[in-house]
């Protein structure tokens, strides 16, 4: 199994922290352009930006959590499968 990395943006501090264990859920649209892909942490606590990648496990852990201006950037280690 490998992983990897997504970033997410978390607007209230707190939810959660490094080494924690996160569900995701995955949402779609339909473009112009193809298909697109974005993931939540369960439940409503950080979106993910827009890939055309999709993921093959809704499973991860958080590797950082990193204060910016307004909001926090959220690392998580997805663990797909090949």
């Amino acid at each position: 199994m490998m992983g990897r990395e997504m970033e997410f943006r978390m607007e209230r501090a707190g939810l959660i922290q490094a080494g924690d264990r996160v569900s995701l859920k995955e949402d779609s649209l339909s473009t112009m352009a193809g298909i697109i892909y974005y993931y939540t942490i369960r439940d409503a606590v950080a979106m993910s930006n827009n890939t055309k990648k999709r993921l093959s496990s809704l499973e991860g852990t958080v590797r950082s959590v990193e204060a910016k201006e307004s909001y926090w950037t959220v690392t998580v280690d997805v663990e797909e499968q090949v």
